[in-house]
């Protein structure tokens, strides 16, 4: 059952500049990016009230968050549901009509079970489920 939003995913251009950039805005301490090599990938997250500012960062040429900033620059790219049983609510999901990019769950960059429905499930807007 979906139950919650879990964090913002936003995909950065540069990770360090964005979080300098946050942390004139809000007072946050300093926080910690990690590397995902395998993935091509930086991320780093940032607690704020209860709801979690995913700041992501593709280090590749081609990978679906580079591709992102080419079109758009940096952005929302997509917003986390948590869900406590994510195999039934993808399926729960494909029966309404909604196309999922992922027809199974993955491990995630924070080693959590994931699955992207297709931008077009919300009119360009990508989701994430999520295991808590």
């Amino acid at each position: 059952m979906l139950k919650a939003v879990g964090h913002l995913g936003i995909v950065v251009k540069d990770i360090n500049v964005s979080l300098k950039a946050l942390s004139k805005i809000i007072e946050i301490q300093s926080a910690a990016i990690k590397e995902f090599s395998e993935k091509k990938m930086k991320c780093a997250v940032v607690e704020l009230g209860g709801i979690a500012l995913e700041f992501i960062q593709d280090s590749s040429e081609d990978g679906i968050m580079a591709q992102f900033i080419k079109e758009k620059g940096d952005g929302i790219h997509h917003f986390c549901l948590l869900t406590d049983n994510i195999e039934d609510d993808i399926e729960a999901l494909k029966q309404r009509g909604i196309e999922m990019l992922d027809q199974k769950p993955r491990t995630g960059l924070r080693g959590k079970k994931i699955a992207f429905t297709k931008p077009s499930a919300l009119n360009g807007i990508t989701i994430e489920l999520s295991e808590p």
